[in-house]
């Protein structure tokens, strides 16, 4: 998304200036008022919030990034000392000193001096989208304006453990898979590029009419010895392409919604998704966010635009007086236990407390499914890897056979 530099007045008048990412002018608009600033003159900037010297960019390029890791122990650290009653600016200057990460040090740094010139601990963070997402931020709004500000980042600290966790077990899962395919795609390279050739000047010695496979085979090896180059600008290109149009807002509605009906992958996707929404809303409903507030947060935190799209949908809903109920029936994403849990939630007064026990099911069942995810993939891989060697096998021994065979009568 674009950044805008912004100018805009807070509730005691001070100026305040900085640079926000956001979709549009109207978008960076609104985060400000979340914070209790007026804006004064947003206008479009390709120059990210710095949190160091301009001098010392070239030293900022060697060093290591600040990490999902690094922000949720921040959280945990900013619950003890608040809980300890030590003040925002003296903790800060204490975990700036003991960061192990310099840059995620340099960010406290700007924090601090922020704080200095009168803005609010969500304003100095929203000076960081790149470290502190839209939903960490708000959230801290959210204990800033109720005196909830240690409960909000323990919170916090839980689920970004949450989400650190699911991004593991998919990497974990995806493991080995992954290693089966790249195994695959440079066995196929080898064959073509290698032993092809090889039995290509054994078979022109024969003289003889080759069979159809093999010819494909010969053929298809030629073009990967003298077009190589067209074969890997072609793949750059389609993953370049690829790239861009995911960033687009179309292309990645598209792509998400592609990725939820994926065989086998979708299903995880989705159930990871809804997880993480319901857990979201159950921890903006326990901090006292309103519900329509708290779905127009929750929906930048899911990761998906199409089930973002779904969960503003349900918002509009809202605003207009139906239930969630109903608003959730008209996404057409949630199981029927799903919506039932919902209904008893609602009628009950406890809905945050049943979209813990939501995203408990969710996160349970995109476990299983992670754990028994290799199981289901091994046969394709398998039927793939059958169906290659059987290609490669014929290609390459029908001719001897068939000269074996006419040697014979």
């Amino acid at each position: 998304m674009p950044f805008f530099a912004y100018k805009a007045r807070n509730n005691r008048g001070e100026l305040l200036e900085g640079v926000l990412e956001g979709s549009d002018s109207g978008a960076v608009a609104e985060q400000l008022f979340t914070t209790g600033a007026t804006p004064v003159s947003i206008v479009e900037t390709k120059k990210k919030a710095t949190d160091g010297d301009n001098g010392e960019w070239w030293r900022q390029l060697f060093e290591e990034k600040v990490r999902s890791i690094d922000v949720q122990l921040f959280s945990r650290q900013m619950y003890t000392l608040l809980k300890a009653g030590v003040p925002i600016m003296r903790g800060l200057a204490g975990l700036q000193e003991s960061a192990v990460n310099k840059s995620f040090s340099r960010v406290l740094k700007d924090v601090r001096e922020s704080l200095d010139a009168g803005r609010e601990l969500s304003a100095s963070l929203r000076r960081h989208p790149e470290v502190f997402s839209t939903f960490y931020i708000n959230m801290v709004r959210v204990g800033e304006t109720t005196g909830r500000l240690e409960e909000i980042f323990l919170r916090l600290f839980d689920h970004l453990e949450f989400e650190r966790d699911m991004r593991q077990r998919v990497k974990t899962a995806l493991r080995y898979p992954t290693f089966v395919v790249v195994a695959m795609i440079v066995a196929i390279g080898v064959i073509n590029y290698f032993v092809i050739p090889a039995f290509a000047k054994v078979y022109a010695g024969f003289k003889a009419e080759l069979p159809w496979m093999t010819r494909l085979l010969i053929a298809s090896s030629d073009f990967t010895v003298q077009y190589w180059w067209v074969i890997l600008l072609g793949l750059v290109g389609a993953v370049g392409g690829f790239i861009a149009w995911t960033r687009t807002p179309k292309g990645r509605y598209r792509w998400d919604k592609i990725k939820l009906r994926m065989p086998i992958f979708g299903k995880i996707v989705l159930k990871a998704t809804l997880a993480r929404f319901a857990r979201s809303f159950a921890l903006a409903s326990k901090s006292g966010v309103p519900i329509v507030q708290g779905m127009n947060v929750v929906a930048q935190t899911v990761d998906n635009a199409y089930i973002a799209s779904r969960i503003e949908q349900m918002r509009d809903g809202v605003e207009r007086g139906e239930s969630i109920l109903r608003t959730a029936v008209t996404t057409g994403v949630f199981t029927p236990v799903v919506l039932q849990m919902v209904a008893v939630g609602e009628e009950s007064g406890s809905l945050d407390d049943l979209m813990d026990e939501i995203a408990g099911m969710y996160e349970r069942e995109v476990d299983y499914e992670l754990k028994t995810l290799a199981s289901q993939i091994e046969p394709i891989l398998i039927a793939g890897l059958g169906i290659l060697v059987l290609i490669m096998a014929l290609g390459v021994f029908l001719p001897i056979w068939d000269l074996g065979r006419a040697a014979i009568k």
